[in-house]
């Protein structure tokens, strides 16, 4: 059993055509019949059926599949390591980034870990909408993301790094009409919001949306990651990550109404086409590293 066995496996599983599994993988159709035949052989299973001259995944295949292809993540993970060790990686990394406090993102820690260990890598970062950033992933404009949705963007690969909670921050001069109101009192007060597209956009939409609601907003500001301060100044109400909202009710700059919330999740994504490339295999790998030690240390 090779790894060029198990590459041809999962292309044609994935694509589910074996010319195009052929021309992705820069062969003839007749080697990757053959690398298929191998590893069958190998395995002791057929891993596709061949009924009517197409293939398709046999039940054996379908439970090997899964295990493929985490044997493939594992070996492009070695090899980029050990190029990294080499200092064999080089080049520009660009990388999207939602509009969110560097801290949070762990951007530094993250540009840290790349400057020791790929010291010939250049990384490269955008601030961008949630809608953009997973567009310019898919159309591989970004190499990849650092993303916040509600749900993994569809057709790229995504890897959950934390989960996220928003909660409404009221300004102090408006709280008092909203103490004892509703959902509707709150959806009347002026709103700041994210350009569309954005996580903030997205999530506060939702929010008032299983309400039958739309928020009466009168500013769409790109900059979240400092928002509090305009909610603070009495702009008007927001969607704020849960720990600046409590901090900043606790000292009295404005209030977090009643228990409100909007989930999501922050993530790295990758579009599939350019999963395997070492670059980008090693920096999943330090960001996997990167969160895992920060939450070690919580």
């Amino acid at each position: 059993m090779e790894i060029y066995q198990i590459r041809a496996f999962v292309k044609v599983a994935r694509l589910g055509n074996l010319t195009r599994a052929a021309e992705s993988l820069s062969l003839t159709q007749p080697a990757v019949t053959a690398q298929i035949k191998a590893l069958e052989q190998s395995l002791g299973v057929a891993l596709f059926d061949r009924a009517g001259g197409r293939l398709t995944l046999a039940r054996a295949g379908e439970a090997l599949l899964v295990t493929a292809e985490a044997l493939l993540a594992q070996g492009n993970q070695l090899k980029a390591e050990a190029q990294a060790l080499q200092g064999a990686l080089h080049g520009v990394l660009e990388l999207g980034v939602p509009s969110e406090q560097p801290d949070f993102l762990r951007l530094g820690e993250l540009a840290s870990r790349v400057t020791r260990h790929l010291p010939l890598v250049e990384l490269q970062t955008y601030v961008l909408a949630t809608g953009a950033l997973a567009e310019q992933v898919g159309s591989g404009k970004l190499a990849a993301a650092l993303t916040i949705a509600a749900n993994p963007p569809r057709g790229l690969q995504w890897m959950p790094l934390r989960s996220v909670r928003y909660r409404v921050a009221v300004p102090n001069d408006l709280a008092d009409g909203v103490k004892k109101g509703g959902w509707q009192e709150l959806a009347q007060l002026p709103w700041l919001d994210g350009p569309a597209g954005s996580h903030t956009h997205l999530l506060l939409r939702d929010m008032f949306e299983r309400h039958g609601l739309r928020p009466r907003v009168v500013m769409q500001n790109d900059d979240h990651a400092n928002l509090n301060a305009m909610v603070r100044a009495g702009a008007g109400c927001a969607l704020l990550r849960e720990e600046i909202a409590l901090m900043g009710s606790a000292a009295g700059d404005f209030v977090v109404w009643g228990s409100a919330k909007a989930d999501g999740t922050l993530g790295f994504i990758v579009s599939p086409e350019r999963a395997g490339e070492p670059m980008l295999v090693a920096l999943a790998s330090m960001l996997q590293r990167t969160w895992a030690a920060l939450q070690s240390k919580e």
